[in-house]
């Protein structure tokens, strides 16, 4: 295993207590290949029968969400990516814990929706699939590169209800604001340290930075507050990032619940193994309906791992 930073080591100790080892155990293990068929093309059913023609081993873990697939068979490297139903965008290669966000916000046909930080576009063409391409989504990404990604990734997969736009957040958010746009659902998945991810990216071991977590903390609140303006009466937003550190998360969670006297957080129900947001670390106490957020550990889980709050404006 590739030692982990001395900090992050002693940070995520202070988080888990005694499950620590535990955490450090499923580092090792490989990550399970996770797939979304995309209901905009075909059913879980003609999915499946076509994929087990190939001699795939398809487990589909949730009754609620049969879309949600886990590959158990053994796969020559790049299978996944090279198969034909996967160029025809019968299915999208997606980590479980990715797919929680837009299962709590819960897209309905006709909603007018954000999604504020929007490529590669997994959760983007998810949204679509549940809205059945009807209604409007706006995939915002700061990146022309990333917005290359995104376009790709939902033409495949077949979205036709979906606007891109090339803006940093914070700004895109009070043009749409000062035009009087507002949504029903609100997607921020926002940019994070990625300590989550350790199984399936490597690198993050080295990237890791405390200066980091700081900095991303301080644009994801400024980015909470300008989608926030936009959540119409009853709206849901979701705010959701694939790191553990609680600055990002809980943190984020208590700015919010601070900062707005229209906001409601709200419980989450999920299919997976989760543990509640924490209301203390280090030198800081949060309040106590940050423990309705959700943390997904890859060793509770089996997957990478996330962190999700669901809240609704009053």
């Amino acid at each position: 295993m590739t030692e982990l930073k001395p900090l992050f080591k002693e940070r995520m100790k202070e988080l888990l207590g005694d499950e620590f080892q535990k955490y450090l155990n499923i580092l090792d293990k490989e990550p399970v290949r996770s797939i979304r068929c995309n209901l905009l093309k075909i059913t879980p059913d003609k999915l499946k029968a076509k994929l087990e023609k190939k001699a795939w081993k398809i487990k589909q873990p949730f009754k609620e969400f049969p879309e949600v697939m886990i590959v158990e068979s053994e796969l020559q490297p790049g299978e996944l990516g090279r198969a034909l139903e996967h160029l025809l965008g019968y299915y999208y290669i997606q980590e479980t814990a990715s797919m929680l966000p837009v299962m709590i916000l819960n897209p309905k046909e006709n909603d007018i929706v954000l999604d504020l930080c929007a490529a590669p576009g997994s959760k983007t063409t998810q949204i679509a699939a549940k809205m059945k391409n009807t209604g409007t989504i706006i995939a915002n990404e700061v990146s022309l590169g990333r917005i290359k990604i995104l376009a790709s990734n939902t033409e495949r997969c077949g979205v036709t209800n979906m606007i891109i736009s090339k803006r940093d957040g914070i700004t895109l958010c009070k043009k749409l604001k000062k035009h009087g746009f507002q949504f029903d659902k609100i997607l921020l998945d926002a940019p994070c340290s990625g300590e989550g991810t350790l199984r399936s990216t490597p690198k993050t071991y080295k990237m890791w930075n405390p200066k980091t977590i700081k900095k991303m903390a301080y644009l994801q609140k400024n980015l909470f507050e300008a989608a926030f303006d936009l959540l119409k009466k009853g709206g849901t937003i979701i705010y959701s990032t694939c790191t553990h550190a609680p600055e990002e998360n809980e943190e984020v969670v208590q700015f919010a619940l601070e900062n707005f006297k229209d906001i409601k957080i709200e419980t989450i129900k999920l299919p997976l193994k989760t543990t509640p947001g924490i209301t203390k670390f280090q030198d800081k106490e949060y309040l106590e309906d940050v423990k309705l957020a959700c943390r997904v550990y890859p060793h509770v889980a089996d997957t990478e791992g996330f962190f999700l709050a669901k809240f609704t404006k009053k």
